[in-house]
């Protein structure tokens, strides 16, 4: 098919369904945004548009989506501060074993 042909094609569906105008190329932008929005690797966006070199998806479509690095940033941090606080936890306390010269039987803490 030619190309024009599946443009005019594409455009007249579109009209059709009542779809803003929009370019059969601008799916391609589209696919490649929601692939990335959904949390897939530039690796994917790159084979799944078939550029050759992840360098051009990264420098076309991480643009796209300006809050995709705070996000990656916020969820990094949250990693560190969970793992901040699994350190954090008290140890739970130990019973001493009878005989260790404690007469009175409390734990490693107390004593």
């Amino acid at each position: 098919m030619h190309p024009a042909y599946v443009t005019e094609q594409f455009e007249q569906l579109a009209m059709e369904a009542g779809l803003p105008p929009i370019r059969l190329h601008d799916l391609r932008h589209g696919a490649a945004t929601i692939l990335l929005r959904a949390g897939h690797d530039m690796k994917v966006v790159q084979e799944t548009l078939g550029l050759s070199s992840i360098t051009i998806a990264s420098d076309t479509y991480t643009s796209v989506l300006p809050d995709l690095a705070r996000e990656s940033a916020e969820d990094a941090a949250a990693i560190i501060v969970n793992a901040g606080k699994r350190r954090q936890r008290p140890r739970a306390l130990k019973p001493v074993p009878p005989g260790d010269g404690n007469p009175r039987g409390t734990t490693e803490a107390a004593s």
